[in-house]
């Protein structure tokens, strides 16, 4: 090498650029692992979003409604043309007994969506066809129906509709050969072989409605004791009943009001 000359670089070029990629790796690798967390965080918050959505447990405005059908429209106008509240409960077709509630007002005329959908529990074999429904097969009801007393555990509940406090004596008859059958009545008040009690070990009958199904007239093992009331969980299927959370079951019943005669649909 000539004195006073620089050193000329001879690495090939193909070396020069492999040299700077070991600093662009661990860029990436830093960029990943400082944006990870955050979008791991933003898929969660999403999930819960939509759970909570579906759960009915808070933000309203997420809550699509959906149409009720032309059958159901139908036969509200033909039937019911004076009630103006509806609960509807179909099954969402996961499974037999999984299902959702929505609830509508009428106003102008037009069906408008409150509140829902909220998971439900139903009949752990499914919807019954219209007089399909038999004792004891487990079963929901399928069709519509008012709904009546609102029953449970407290000494009062805030709601317009009546309300009967549930004692140990209470007993909702479900035995087919008696005269009592499909009917809420005293122990000592009855000779049913077979009921219901209407305080329960646990939280189930805490707060209920009545759904005025097969009361009137009572015809004799078409099925009894049909309600909306608290869910065991949100998976348990029921014996034919709709279950709901409590604070579901509590928003309903505040919502309820008999001036507007409301009704349930019961639909597979």
């Amino acid at each position: 090498m000539a004195a006073g000359t620089e050193k000329v670089n001879s690495d090939p070029p193909w070396r020069n650029v492999n040299r700077h990629l070991p600093l662009k790796r661990v860029g990436l690798y830093s960029l990943f692992a400082l944006g990870a967390p955050f979008l791991c965080a933003i898929l969660l918050h999403s999930i819960l979003q939509t759970k909570d959505c579906y759960a009915g447990e808070s933000r309203e405005a997420a809550l699509a409604p959906a149409a009720l059908t032309a059958s159901t429209k139908e036969s509200l106008e033909t039937h019911w043309p004076a009630s103006s509240q509806l609960v509807v409960v179909r099954n969402d077709g996961s499974l037999p007994h999984i299902s959702t509630v929505r609830a509508f007002e009428k106003k102008n005329g037009t069906w408008v969506p409150v509140f829902g959908p909220v998971r439900a529990t139903t009949g752990r074999n499914g919807f019954a066809a219209a007089d399909g429904k038999r004792e004891g097969d487990g079963m929901t009801p399928a069709g519509i129906y008012s709904l009546g007393l609102v029953f449970g555990y407290p000494s009062s509940v805030t709601s317009a509709m009546p309300y009967r406090r549930m004692t140990r004596q209470d007993i909702w008859v479900d035995d087919p050969a008696s005269p009592d059958y499909n009917r809420l009545k005293r122990k000592e008040g009855t000779k049913a072989r077979s009921f219901e009690d209407m305080v329960l070990p646990d939280n189930r009958y805490k707060y209920g409605v009545v759904v005025e199904y097969n009361t009137n007239p009572v015809v004799p093992g078409l099925g009894s004791a049909i309600f909306i009331h608290i869910w065991k969980d949100e998976n348990t299927a029921t014996a034919g009943c709709v279950a709901l959370s409590e604070q579901n079951i509590l928003k309903l019943i505040r919502w309820l009001d008999p001036a507007r005669k409301p009704l349930i649909v019961l639909e597979n």
